[in-house]
């Protein structure tokens, strides 16, 4: 009789420690950057008990979970959304004045974009929040060259070829339109499910409206309109609820529905029968 596999994969250890998400830490591991009581372990899979043994992340102990914490930044432009930036350009974390806990991003947004942005140490939440097939909404607004028509928002909505590959659908208003600095300028209101990399400015970019400005405004059920760009504040217990109900209806969603066996199918199984 083989024994149950003990202790905790390092990738969870990782990840709800709050330095990366547990996809991430996946891709640590694989580098080599994590050891245990001093081997580095390189194999996915391989579990540790965060209690007895010296886990390591780049060479510094792995601490274990104290307070969970669920922040809502409003992040603004020339941001870096990272825990550290090589070029050592400015990052979220250096907005964090006062947080002691080892917060992460929460999915991504670009140097020039803003708006609302979540970090935790949460790493199970976390990596349910960012999982494609949950499809949690993300809200948009854009302001862009020209003034997008109707057949245009249709193209947004119906989804459009991004490197090779279409969008998801999506809902695409016009808000605002009138005369910016240089010419026509449109504000669209974007609402998708995925969190591809550029997503929105690509979408844009492929029905001839390039973004000037690019504000995130809800994810999911979150929205702060009154919470200033570079400030933060803390969840309140009920908008971490409502994340959980947002994540759980999803899953839902997104099981596979079991088919009823065809004829032909049944006949097999019986026929298979002893």
């Amino acid at each position: 009789m083989t024994s149950e596999p003990t202790g905790i994969r390092l990738q969870k250890v990782i990840a709800t420690a709050g330095l990366a998400s547990r996809r991430a830490a996946e891709t640590l591991i694989k580098d080599g950057r994590v050891t245990v009581n001093g081997t580095v372990v390189s194999e996915l899979g391989s579990r540790a008990d965060p209690e007895l043994d010296d886990i390591r992340l780049d060479g510094r102990r792995v601490p274990q979970v104290g307070r969970r914490r669920y922040l809502l930044l409003n992040k603004p432009r020339a941001v870096m959304t990272t825990r550290h930036d090589p070029e050592r350009r400015r990052t979220v974390m250096d907005l964090l004045t006062d947080v002691r806990e080892s917060v992460y991003p929460v999915g991504r947004l670009d140097y020039d974009s803003e708006g609302l942005l979540l970090l935790t140490n949460d790493g199970d939440l976390a990596a349910k929040l960012t999982h494609p097939r949950h499809g949690l909404e993300r809200v948009y607004e854009v302001r862009v060259r020209g003034v997008p028509d109707g057949g245009a928002l249709k193209r947004l909505a119906r989804g459009v070829m991004v490197e090779g590959r279409r969008t998801s659908p999506a809902t695409a208003s016009l808000l605002t339109a009138g005369r910016g600095r240089n010419g026509d300028q449109g504000v669209v209101r974007l609402t998708i499910t995925e969190g591809r990399k550029r997503q929105v400015r690509h979408m844009c970019d492929a029905v001839g409206h390039p973004v000037v400005r690019l504000r995130r405004v809800r994810i999911g059920p979150i929205q702060d309109a009154a919470l200033r760009p570079g400030r933060y504040r803390d969840l309140t217990a009920g908008e971490v609820a409502a994340l959980r109900r947002a994540v759980a209806r999803a899953e839902q969603e997104t099981e596979p529905t079991p088919t009823a066996p065809t004829p032909r199918a049944r006949g097999r199984a019986r026929s298979r029968k002893p």
